[in-house]
């Protein structure tokens, strides 16, 4: 079916190489329907379906959604295991229609704290899906941005220690170096859904001059037509990145 947003984002033609999602509002989807959190859980699957097929239509090279954050595991114990269960579902079932989509899955994280039947099913659609060339997917799980920083600076001071780095050689190379997303652009579009109006220990120091998209709508309505009118917003937007206007 075509899309008239879609329509209006190849014609303008640029489109970001790199949007990361926070995806808010399952909760209170599944309340407001007098539903279980973890079914409101089980509905966004559908908004990843969406947003994965749409960030292929548009163009975008690399899509990375928030799906699990270290706060996550102080949640009530029963909604963190439906939320882990839902992530071993996601890879069994959805692995081969990423095979097919062209999309390449990365899971970055402190992953060492997910159980061993989540992580197998996480490693194999990381090894099925290697080689994909449409879209980079990054599933951010057990991920807080605090958090990996603190880790980064423990491994710029164990280099240090043993005597592979100067302390005056740190710059933000060096530091980028040991972030999860190493070697990737930072993110040109973050959209958050739900209304809120704050980051949530997301990609703290990748997201300094990220454009930033906020939408009313809960995550498990969120769909590609969502996705395109942030794309949309996105192109008026004049990025400067600490200069002047560049017209």
């Amino acid at each position: 079916m075509s899309s008239e947003r879609l329509d209006r984002i190849r014609l303008h033609g640029d489109v970001p190489g790199h949007v990361a999602v926070i995806m808010d509002g399952n909760g209170r989807w599944a309340a407001e329907r007098g539903l279980p959190r973890h079914l409101g859980h089980r509905e966004g699957m559908k908004a990843v379906r969406e947003t994965i097929a749409g960030a292929v239509e548009a163009g975008i090279q690399i899509l990375t959604l928030f799906a699990f954050s270290t706060e996550n595991w102080q949640r009530p114990r029963q909604e963190v295991s439906a939320l882990i269960r839902l992530l071993e579902l996601y890879a069994r079932r959805e692995r081969e229609e990423l095979v097919r989509q062209g999309v390449e899955v990365h899971v970055l994280g402190e992953l060492d704290r997910v159980d061993d039947v989540t992580r197998r099913a996480v490693d194999s659609i990381v090894a099925e899906t290697r080689g994909g060339t449409a879209l980079r997917l990054n599933l951010m799980i057990s991920y807080g941005g605090r958090e990996e920083l603190i880790r980064s600076a423990r491994i710029l001071a164990e280099r240090v220690q043993r005597g592979e780095l100067r302390a005056e050689d740190i710059d933000e190379e060096a530091l980028e170096d040991t972030l999860f997303t190493r070697q990737l652009p930072a993110p040109d579009l973050l959209i958050r859904t739900s209304g809120e109006y704050r980051i949530s220990n997301f990609m703290l120091w990748q997201l300094a001059y990220t454009e930033l998209h906020i939408t009313p709508v809960y995550w498990p309505d969120f769909d590609r037509e969502h996705l395109f009118e942030a794309i949309l917003d996105y192109q008026r937007r004049d990025r400067r990145f600490g200069r002047v206007e560049s017209r």
